[in-house]
């Protein structure tokens, strides 16, 4: 169990390149012995963006602060303050701050790439078929 304040997780730079003005607190993760799910807090700068990439697994976010543009394959869409977001695995994608304020998003994916995470029942009972660890 792990209970902590998102102001006493550090605030580390994204270094990865095309991102700018963007920092991660990394709230949740295997180092507190989430078997499944890792849990960031992002913070990104007036003007600026998280690199445009894509990779296996999808991830859930969820706008806290701020106003921006998710970036998706040529497409904009803009969102703002408590807005879901889900992005498809393998899809191209950058989330942008365009307001005058920082913009602060959570954002939860996986230990494990799809291929690696053993398929499961999906644990909620509305749900139908089965989920993955992703």
């Amino acid at each position: 169990m792990k209970l902590v304040s998102f102001d006493q997780v550090k605030l580390e730079d994204v270094n990865i390149e095309g991102a700018l003005g963007t920092g991660i607190r990394w709230l949740i993760s295997q180092k507190d012995n989430a078997p499944n799910f890792a849990l960031r807090m992002f913070e990104v700068k007036p003007g600026g963006n998280t690199p445009f990439h894509k990779h296996a697994w999808e991830h859930e976010v969820f706008v806290l602060e701020g106003e921006g543009a998710l970036v998706l394959q040529g497409e904009t869409k803009p969102f703002k303050r408590y807005d879901s977001i889900y992005v498809d695995p393998e899809m191209m994608h950058q989330f942008r701050n365009e307001g005058d304020t920082t913009m602060k998003f959570l954002c939860i994916v996986p230990h494990q790439t799809p291929a690696e995470a053993p398929k499961k029942k999906a644990k909620n009972p509305f749900a139908s078929g089965t989920a993955n660890n992703c």
